[in-house]
């Protein structure tokens, strides 16, 4: 487990907190993620135990970091090079992801929420995962605020591995700084987005 997360993990633990199983305990360790001031991206990939070469269609619904390097980005008007995401279809050269990092945070703790209620078990282990695809997204109203998140990443132009992210810790992901936005500020693009969503 990375650093952030293990440090985060043990403080939750020793509060009395098991991960993702209540309300109080997603808030606390959101709460405890969002004090993080920066986070070491670079030390995040060195976490060799967590890190793949490859994903495949088994990855839909499991979330990912990876650093990413855009074919058209001269032409966008911002982008993520560190993306925090869960596939949700595949195709020959790549595959459809929602990158959380283009919602402010609190309407990324609200889709988390209702993210929650698609995991295929409450082991919250390496057998969790989110039951989701585009038509089902698309289809349900609750989850009106994943449309500016969905974002299309091509193979060639992934520069990393795959940062396993284990359920366990998806409320501490979706809190750390670890966005790194080119051409607009984070803030620039979130409240873009909060505004689009209103």
């Amino acid at each position: 487990m990375a650093y952030i997360f293990s440090k985060i993990a043990k403080d939750g633990n020793a509060a009395g907190f098991a991960p993702n199983k209540t309300a109080e305990a997603r808030n606390w360790y959101r709460d405890a993620a969002k004090t993080v001031a920066t986070a070491n991206r670079n030390r995040l990939m060195a976490d060799k135990a967590h890190v793949i070469g490859e994903i495949t269609p088994n990855a839909i619904g499991r979330m990912y970091m990876f650093f990413y390097d855009p074919k058209l980005k001269e032409i966008l008007p911002h982008y993520d090079i560190f993306p925090l995401v869960f596939p949700i279809e595949f195709y020959n050269d790549g595959f459809l992801g929602i990158n959380l990092h283009y919602l402010p945070p609190v309407a990324r703790a609200g889709l988390m929420d209702q993210l929650y209620n698609t995991t295929n078990n409450n082991k919250y282990d390496d057998s969790t995962k989110l039951n989701i695809n585009y038509r089902f997204l698309k289809s349900a109203s609750r989850f009106s605020s994943f449309g500016p998140c969905l974002k299309r990443y091509l193979y060639s132009q992934i520069k990393s591995g795959y940062l396993y992210i284990e359920p366990s810790n998806w409320d501490i992901a979706i809190m750390l700084p670890t966005e790194r936005f080119k051409k607009q500020s984070k803030s620039t693009v979130q409240e873009s987005v909060s505004k689009g969503l209103r």
